[in-house]
């Protein structure tokens, strides 16, 4: 009850959609756990699955299922790729509901161009899902609808069947509330490639003052071993306890779960609104209050830091007035504090011009200066060149868009690949003509915290 398409052949990409019908049917159900309708979905759609939950609170969804994949493994043009196959998909449609709409939702890795080997072997350059079964929390109301994109005339008896599994879990997760999670057991933590790190690390200090660039992102990967499988479910619940003020997301490819708490929005659009966030710069929280203050007023006045967030609101800044009119950029920084750090933040907002798209900004911004470096293509080259891994999606866009225009997508930071009875965790920071390894090194730990405490990690010996 699914079907696929690739982006891998012009061909096939301009007629992959002739014949298609995308059906859809909407409900509004009693306001339900969303981490025991993911769990439910488990049953029969392991794998399958998908997760989200913004900042704000104000809207979950979950997929369960794949009703349609996008895919891509193009170097060049994935972006586009997905833009003109969901526009076009989009225009299958028999019957939109106005209650909620049909959302695709996945991710794209950080560089196509990275030929390094990686864990990330489900994850394809870009991938992203209808799910067949989304639901989706806005306020105090629940919808849950049903998805089916096929090519068959007569497909009544094959909605009806999908109409019986979407009761066999709302069933499901309605009497079943999932239970508290106990924190996986970790019998393993490995440091990835550490010496690799601290060398690259001189290395790119080394090639930015002699001028060739100006800031490169570094990240490391840290590996846990559990003693068991943990679940997709566990995970997702662990994280939202330890960081509730973050996005919260989760996508499932076969074997493998990507998952995170990110406090960074990439770009929003809603009713051709769009809104992004600056977020660069950042120390940890104070063990009191009168710390934590002092903390905060020394990062807003750091030389280091505010030049680390003025790249990333110039590029974001740029992005918004080739692409918006009625930009607004506010002149200084405020402080956003999460649990465990506390960062630079500024919101640029913009209202999208004719023809501009979700998907174009979400293009064009990934990767900031903040995952990425400035220059853009010069830090991406010393990236591929010096960083001693593939960052796969960490750091890279992930996110959702409906049938309207409207979604959202975050950058994929605070996140770990779940992969059987392993996790590999991912971390990095702004590297600069004064940085130094040991101090770089420190603040990965700092970064690394919430996934490790999550999942079970010893912090102990951090730093």
């Amino acid at each position: 009850m699914n079907s696929e398409s690739s982006s891998s052949t012009q061909q096939f990409a301009t007629d992959q959609f002739e014949g298609y019908r995308f059906y859809t049917e909407t409900i509004e159900v009693t306001h339900m756990s969303a981490l025991a309708f993911f769990e439910a979905g488990g049953n029969d759609h392991t794998g399958k699955r998908m997760y989200w939950k913004n900042r704000e609170k104000t809207f979950t969804l979950v997929g369960i299922g794949h009703a349609h994949v996008l895919s891509s493994n193009e170097t060049n043009g994935r972006f586009e790729n997905i833009k003109n196959d969901w526009k076009k998909l989009c225009s299958q449609i028999v019957n939109e509901e106005r209650s909620v709409h049909p959302v695709l939702f996945g991710g794209f890795s950080f560089d196509p161009l990275n030929t390094k080997p990686s864990e990330w072997r489900r994850f394809p350059q870009a991938y992203f899902v209808v799910p067949t079964f989304q639901l989706i929390l806005k306020g105090d109301q629940a919808f849950v609808s049903i998805h089916l994109i096929t090519k068959k005339q007569d497909s009544f008896k094959e909605f009806d069947a999908l109409r019986k599994e979407r009761d066999k879990l709302l069933h499901a997760a309605q009497v079943s509330e999932v239970d508290k999670y106990d924190k996986p057991n970790v019998i393993e933590r490995t440091e990835l490639r550490k010496d690799e790190y601290l060398e690259s690390i001189q290395r790119v200090t080394d090639i930015i003052k002699a001028k060739e660039v100006e800031k490169v992102v570094i990240a490391r990967t840290v590996k846990l071993g559990f003693e068991k499988k943990l679940s997709p479910t566990s995970a997702l619940y662990q994280v939202a306890n330890e960081q509730p003020e973050s996005f919260l997301f989760g996508l499932e490819a076969e074997e493998q779960f990507f998952f995170g708490a990110t406090p960074e929005r990439l770009v929003k659009v809603e009713n051709e609104k769009a809104l992004s966030t600056c977020l660069a710069g950042s120390t940890p929280r104070g063990k009191t209050i009168e710390k934590d203050t002092e903390l905060g007023e020394i990062l807003l006045q750091d030389p280091k830091n505010r030049a680390e967030h003025q790249y990333v609101v110039s590029m974001i800044s740029d992005v918004f007035k080739a692409t918006c009119s009625q930009t607004i950029v506010p002149k200084t920084p405020k402080l956003m504090k999460i649990r465990d750090i506390q960062h630079l933040y500024t919101p640029v907002e913009g209202v999208l011009n004719a023809g501009s798209t979700l998907f174009d900004l979400v293009e064009l911004l990934h990767p900031t200066p903040a995952l990425g470096g400035e220059p853009k293509i010069e830090a991406l080259e010393m990236i591929r060149k010096h960083e001693a891994m593939n960052r796969g999606y960490y750091a890279a866009p992930i996110g959702w868009i409906d049938t309207q225009g409207d979604g959202e997508f975050a950058v994929a930071i605070r996140s770990a690949l779940l992969d059987e009875e392993k996790a590999y965790l991912y971390a990095g920071g702004g590297i600069v003509a004064d940085s130094t390894p040991e101090s770089e090194y420190d603040e990965t730990w700092v970064k690394f915290r919430p996934m490790l405490r999550a999942l079970g990690g010893q912090l102990s010996d951090e730093s």
